[in-house]
This record gives C-alpha cells, structure tokens and sequence, in this order.
C-alpha cells in the first residue's frame, strides 16, 4: 500500500531540528561576538612580549651585542645588523600590532622577527620555550590571515572609508 501523500517529518521531530538549528545559530552569534576581543587579547599579549623583550635589549646594549655575536646564529646577517633589525623589530612592531594599526604588517613583521629568533637560538632553547615561540607565530599567524579585528585602527578605517 503505497500513500499518494508527500512523506513529512513528524512534530516532534520538527521541533527538534528547529531547536537544534536555533541552538547553533545562537552559539554562532556567540563566538562571532567574541572575535574582536579575543584578537584584541593576542594582540595585546604578543605585542607586549615581543615589546618588553625589545626595551630590554635597549636597556643592556652590550648584552645584546654580545648575544648577537655569540649566542645567537642569524645565518645570514653579521651581528650588529642582527641586533639592530631584531631590536627595532621587537621595539617597532608591537606598537602596531597592539593599535590594530596596519595590524597584518605587523603581525607578519613579528612573525618574522619570532621565526628568526627561534631558528637561530634553537640549538639552546628548551622545549617549553620553543613551545612559546611556537604559540607566538600561531598568534600572529591568525592575525595576519584573518586581520586585527572590528577593535582595531585598520577596522575603523576601513568602517569610515565605506560609510
């Protein structure tokens, strides 16, 4: 006995994937909302590990001249123009990278300035310290594929630029 009649899901399990459905759009919007604080958060974080790590080669010059040129293995720069494009680096980018401000040439300048760090001191680090430089280029990866965020300079420009 075959019905003419369209096979419908029943009430119950209408409501079921209307709730369902409700559910994951009511998630989404959740996580959306948290998008712009939690780039603004590992902005802030790497900024001002990378920031700190800057003052403090300022601070002791000579200590970073010497690490440069016997710790520190940049293969393809001598050391004092290691030290000085690390350093600006350190002391340059975050500031940037903090405002949201050009915030992917910051984050990718970072990512460079952390890559080159990791690679030429890896014959010392131990693995927790690998593991931040690693958690660090993640960080700024995500800022510089998806951008700083809607609390960032580069966003409210691009907001004004468009209104």
């Amino acid at each position: 006995m075959h019905s003419s009649q369209p096979m419908t899901a029943s009430a119950p399990e209408s409501r079921h994937a209307g709730f369902i459905v409700r559910g994951w759009c009511a998630l989404t919007r959740g996580l959306d909302s948290l998008q712009a604080p939690a780039l603004l958060a590992a902005r802030l974080y790497v900024a001002y590990v990378f920031f700190a790590s800057g003052l403090q080669s300022l601070r002791d010059w000579g200590s970073t001249l010497w690490l440069y040129e016997n710790e520190f293995r940049v293969a393809f720069l001598p050391p004092h123009v290691a030290a000085i494009l690390g350093t600006a680096g350190e002391v340059l980018l975050p500031p940037l990278l903090a405002l949201g401000l050009f915030g992917r040439f910051g984050a990718l300048g970072l990512f460079v300035v952390n890559a080159v760090a990791l690679l030429s001191y890896l014959h010392a680090l131990q693995a927790p310290a690998i593991l931040f430089h690693v958690i660090w280029g993640i960080l700024l990866l995500v800022v510089a594929l998806w951008g700083p965020g809607k609390w960032s300079v580069d966003h409210g420009w691009m907001h004004r630029r468009t209104s």
